[in-house]
């Protein structure tokens, strides 16, 4: 009887985040599409001169504000969002859980970060946004620039790593603590490609938007498929 609770309890509390989820992927594609839509009608937006103007020496723009030091620590935070390093990670973690017979986990980061490679490099790919030129960047680009991939990959990179992290520990302290710690790199990554001048504000927004958007969907996926009677248990994961 105390099993079946249990069970009952766990299957409504699946089902309750699960519902959660589907929202907030509502309310982060529909931010996105409001992006994307003041993007495909006017470049650059007030928003984005005014946000990068401001990481500028007003004297001249070309110039990051702040020391010589802060430029090189933008370019090792930027790097964290880079594909070299996402791939090593990926290629760590999955390799890591396969070696665990946490099968489920592996598949599901390994499909979360290829998938949201895919899905960015389309949405690049279709909105061909040019890179902006009001500053000179800092650092080489070889793509268009909505949405950020930087912001994007490292969010669906980081939050996943962060959700399948603090699956291991029944401390909700310890949960958060993941999760915020995911969400900190995710902001900097972000954060340091406006810094840099190789991305407008609204390419990072919406780049988070997508990258955070994808990691919930495939996350929501292995939470359904782990409930009560599903194909993966969580047990396997």
């Amino acid at each position: 009887m105390g099993l079946m609770r249990q069970g009952i309890a766990r299957a409504g509390h699946s089902d309750s985040w699960l519902t959660i989820s589907v929202l907030s992927i509502a309310a982060l594609l529909f931010a996105f599409g409001l992006i994307a839509q003041e993007v495909v009608e006017g470049e650059p937006l007030a928003f984005d001169r005014t946000v990068m103007l401001a990481f500028r020496d007003a004297a001249d723009p070309s110039i990051p504000i702040g020391p010589p030091w802060l430029l090189e620590a933008a370019r090792d935070v930027t790097s964290l969002g880079s594909t070299i390093v996402l791939g090593i990670i990926l290629f760590a973690v999955v390799g890591y859980l396969l070696l665990d017979r946490k099968r489920t986990a592996a598949w599901l980061m390994l499909g979360a970060v290829l998938g949201g490679v895919a899905l960015n490099d389309f949405l690049k790919f279709a909105f061909a946004r040019p890179r902006p030129d009001l500053a000179t960047p800092a650092v080489q680009v070889f793509t268009s620039s909505f949405p950020s991939g930087h912001a994007a990959l490292s969010a669906i990179t980081y939050l996943t790593l962060g959700a399948i992290l603090a699956r291991t520990h029944t401390s909700v302290r310890i949960r958060i603590y993941l999760m915020s710690l995911a969400a900190i790199v995710m902001g900097l990554v972000g954060v340091s490609r406006v810094y840099l001048g190789v991305h407008y504000p609204t390419d990072v927004l919406a780049g988070w938007c997508v990258g955070m958007a994808w990691a919930m969907e495939c996350w929501a996926l292995m939470t359904w498929l782990q409930r009560p009677g599903g194909i993966a248990p969580p047990g396997r994961a």
